[in-house]
C-alpha cells in the first residue's frame, strides 16, 4: 500500500518571494521562456503563510513550461510593501534543460556563467540561481531538479526517504549530495551539504508536493509520532473564485518548508487560466507601490 501511495505523490512547485515583480516576470517569460499559468491577488496574508510571515496585500503568480498537472513550476509571491529579501544558503538552484533559454539570455544581455561544459548559471532577480543545460528542451518537463542545502546529508536523506517516502536515485558521499524523487518522470530533489548550518535568510522558499487527500492526516500523524516539526497543521485554504484545497506545512531537519496538498482539489485549483498573462500585466500596471514609497520619500522595506 505504501508503494502505491508514494507513487501517487508528485512534485508541484517551488515558492519564491520576489521584490521586483516586473523584472522577475521578464526573467521567467522572456529568458526562461515560461508562461504565466495563473495569477491571483490577495488582500491579506495566507493562513499557511504562503507569502511568508506578512499580512497585507500580496499576489501569487504560477509560471512554468506547461500545465501544473505534469510540470514542475515556480510560484512567485510578491508582497506589495517589500522591495527585497535576504538570501540564505537554503535554496541552491533549479536545473533545467533549454538551449532556448541560453540563447534568450544571450539576446537579452543577461549575465551567464558557464559552470561546467554546456551548463550555464543565470541569476533571477533577487539572486535565485538557475542552471540552464544547453541542450534541446525536453518534450516532457524541462525542469530537472531543485537543489536545497542541508547541514547533515544522512539525516536529511533519512527524513525525505524514510518519512516522506522518496526514492533515492543517487547518493554521493564524496560530493556530499543525494538525488531523490517520487517518480522517474518528475522533477527531482537534490540535497547538498553546505558544510555548516543552513541559513534561510528572509527569502526562504518552500517546496510543494501533492498527495491523495486521505494521505494528509496520515502524514500529520506520522510527523507527530516521529516528533518532527509541523509548521501548519492540516488546514483548508481558499482562493477567491477557485477550489478550496487542504494543505499541511512541514519543516525538514534544516527547517526547509514543505507543503503537501490534497491532489484532487489542487488539480481543480491549478487549471491553466488563459487570462493569466493579462491578470499579471494588469496587476503590475495598477501597482503604484513603488511610486507611493517614492512620493513619501521612503524606500520599500528590505525584509
Amino acid at each position: 500500500r505504501h508503494g502505491a501511495a508514494m507513487a501517487a505523490r508528485r512534485a508541484l512547485h517551488f515558492v519564491f518571494k520576489v521584490g521586483d515583480r516586473g523584472r522577475t516576470a521578464r526573467f521567467y517569460r522572456e529568458l526562461l521562456g515560461m508562461s504565466v499559468l495563473r495569477h491571483e491577488e490577495f488582500e491579506e496574508g495566507c493562513k499557511a503563510s504562503c507569502n511568508g510571515p506578512y499580512d497585507g496585500k500580496w499576489s501569487k503568480t504560477m509560471v512554468g513550461y506547461g500545465p501544473e498537472d505534469n510540470h514542475f513550476v515556480a510560484e512567485l509571491t510578491y508582497n506589495y510593501g517589500i522591495g527585497e529579501y535576504r538570501l540564505g544558503n537554503d535554496f541552491l538552484g533549479i536545473t533545467l534543460v533549454s538551449s532556448q533559454a541560453v540563447s534568450n539570455a544571450k539576446k537579452l544581455g543577461w549575465p551567464l556563467k558557464e559552470v561546467t561544459t554546456g551548463v550555464f548559471e543565470a541569476e533571477a532577480p533577487g539572486g535565485y540561481k538557475f542552471y540552464l543545460e544547453d541542450k534541446e528542451q525536453l518534450k516532457q518537463d524541462p525542469v530537472l531538479k531543485v537543489t536545497l542545502g542541508v547541514s547533515n546529508l544522512q539525516k536529511s536523506v533519512n527524513y525525505w526517504s524514510g518519512l516522506l517516502g522518496m526514492k533515492i536515485y543517487e547518493k554521493d558521499e564524496e560530493k556530499q549530495r543525494a538525488l531523490l524523487g517520487y517518480a522517474d518522470n518528475q522533477c527531482k530533489l537534490e540535497l547538498k551539504a553546505v558544510g555548516g548550518a543552513v541559513d534561510h535568510g528572509t527569502a526562504f522558499g518552500r517546496i510543494a508536493f501533492s498527495c491523495a487527500k486521505e494521505e494528509l492526516p496520515n502524514i500529520q500523524a506520522l510527523m507527530q509520532k516521529e516528533n518532527q516539526k509541523i509548521l501548519t497543521p492540516l488546514v483548508s485554504l481558499d482562493t477567491p473564485g477557485k477550489a478550496t484545497v487542504q494543505v499541511i506545512i512541514l519543516a525538514d531537519p534544516d527547517g526547509h518548508e514543505i507543503c503537501f496538498v490534497g491532489d484532487e482539489a489542487f488539480r481543480d485549483l491549478s487549471k491553466v487560466d488563459p487570462n493569466g498573462d493579462k491578470l499579471l500585466d494588469d496587476a503590475m500596471a495598477a501597482d503604484n507601490s513603488d511610486k507611493w514609497f517614492a512620493a513619501h520619500k521612503m524606500k520599500k522595506v528590505s525584509a
